[in-house]
């Protein structure tokens, strides 16, 4: 099990997974264009690119099943302290 307080490199996979999560709601949010308009979804090159690197750096790479445990595990034990 994790410890309570994640490495500087597993922080910066977390947040950049957020960027890449908030970026990919964004482009399939069809609500917020003029009203009849659709744009197709696109997430930009360089968001992917620095959440790749970053789960790189962290020793997550093509590890997907250990970053969202990780994730889970974290979110369990900062919820225990509430």
């Amino acid at each position: 099990m994790p410890t309570a307080v994640p490495t500087d490199r597993e922080r910066t996979a977390v947040q950049a997974y957020l960027r890449l999560l908030h970026t990919v709601r964004a482009a399939y949010d069809m609500e917020t264009g003029p009203p009849g308009t659709r744009r197709p979804p696109a997430v930009a090159p360089s968001v992917l690119a620095e959440a790749e690197t970053a789960l790189a750096r962290a020793g997550l790479s093509g590890n997907e099943e250990s970053f969202f445990r990780m994730l889970r595990d974290w979110t369990l034990l900062l919820n225990c302290g509430k």
